[in-house]
Order: C-alpha cells, then sequence, then structure tokens
C-alpha cells in the first residue's frame, strides 16, 4: 500500500459482476550488471528462484523478497528501460527500525528512518523528516536504499491496514506458528478445547504447498 488516501470516483468492485483476479506477480527491473544485480540481491536474502540464459545473449533471473508474493526480474534483453530507473518500489514492513537494521547489517547503504513533513515528501530526499513518525502511525514511517545501477527501494511501516486494503477472503501468516497461535485463539473465543494447533497448521501450510502433510 503506498498512500494513506482511499481512491475517489471508482465504483467498488462489488458492484461489479465480471470482476477477476489480477495478482501482481513481477515486477521488471532493468540493471547494467546482471551478474554484480544478483550477487546484490543474493547479498541481502532475496530467494532466488531463477537463472536462465536463452539463445542470442538472452538472460532472465528472478528474486523474490522475503514474505512478498511479488518477485522481481531482471536481465539481458528484458527491458529497454534504461538501468537504474526503477524508483521508490515500495517494500511494507511491520517493523520499520528492525528492517533497517537487517539490511545495515547486510552491507546496505540504507538510509536512516525518516517520515514526511508534507504528503509526498518521501519521494524527495531532501525534503524527509528524520525519525520515525511522530505518533508511530501506519503508513507513516520510512526508509531508503538503492542497488547497484541506482534503482531504488521504499521501505514503509505498516502495522495495521485501512478499511478496504484487505480482502476478507485471504488470509497469510508468516510463519506455521502464527498460524497455530491463530487458531488457538479462535478456538478459544469458540469455546473449544484442543492443543493440537502446531500439527493443524502444520497441515494446512502443507496442503496449501502442495507437498506431504504431517502424519
Amino acid at each position: 500500500m503506498s498512500t494513506t488516501e482511499s481512491g475517489s470516483g471508482a465504483d467498488s468492485p462489488a458492484e461489479h459482476t465480471d470482476i477477476v483476479e489480477l495478482k501482481l506477480e513481477v515486477i521488471v527491473i532493468a540493471v547494467t550488471d546482471v551478474d554484480r544485480a544478483k550477487a546484490f540481491y543474493d547479498s541481502i536474502g532475496w530467494r532466488l528462484d531463477a537463472d536462465f540464459p536463452g539463445d542470442d545473449g538472452f538472460r532472465i533471473v528472478q528474486f523474490t523478497p522475503p514474505g512478498s508474493p511479488c518477485s522481481i526480474q531482471f536481465g539481458a534483453g528484458v527491458t529497454t528501460a534504461a538501468p537504474g530507473s526503477a524508483t521508490n518500489v515500495y517494500l511494507v514492513v511491520d517493523d520499520i527500525e528492525a528492517a533497517r537494521d537487517v539490511l545495515s547489517g547486510r552491507g546496505v547503504a540504507v538510509s536512516e528512518v525518516f517520515h514526511e513533513g508534507t504528503l509526498g515528501d518521501r519521494f524527495h530526499p531532501d525534503a524527509r523528516v528524520p525519525g520515525a513518525a511522530p505518533d508511530r502511525g501506519t503508513y507513516g514511517s520510512f526508509a531508503s536504499f538503492s542497488d547497484p545501477d541506482g534503482n531504488t527501494w521504499l521501505l514503509q511501516e505498516i502495522t495495521s491496514r485501512l478499511p478496504g486494503r484487505i480482502d476478507v477472503g485471504v488470509t497469510h501468516f508468516e510463519t506455521t506458528a502464527a498460524l497455530a497461535e491463530a487458531l488457538g485463539r479462535a478456538a478459544a473465543a469458540r469455546g473449544t478445547k484442543d492443543e493440537n494447533w502446531d500439527w493443524y497448521a502444520a497441515y494446512i501450510a502443507a496442503e496449501q504447498a502442495g507437498v506431504e502433510p504431517p502424519e
């Protein structure tokens, strides 16, 4: 989520019956040196999904940030954009300072945490206000870093979503332990007694991943 404002002038999806899911899967970025870019994204802990060479010098490399459903691709012959032309691509985190510390610990030249004095200052380095948002409000704290080609990434701390930002039919848990805890809370609210939530969570995760579930 890139902004705190809700859209205006657009019909609600609930008013349409011809909506199909359009899931953002990959963002293509331009780089000068494929191996250098590959080494950088590997060094910051992003998952290498593919590195496929093709004919006539073609090559495509894909990485996925930790916890992200969307990946990036770069390579040779994949885009005519200028290297470094991807700017302020959002990476959402739930703890801006922890995320910054992890990146810094991996050798990334990441900015200090900042917030906006005026909406839009996040995009202008000279206007950024040092420190997290005064009220530590969701969507309000940022940090940024660049890859070796100057493609820029904008970390944004989101601790709770504004209404309408989450499909109530879609859930996501970072770990099976988090899922097990949620199942336990739901059971307690329902008055159900069971102490095997870790097993249930592992079964659900395995089923979703298409691997053999626990016995």
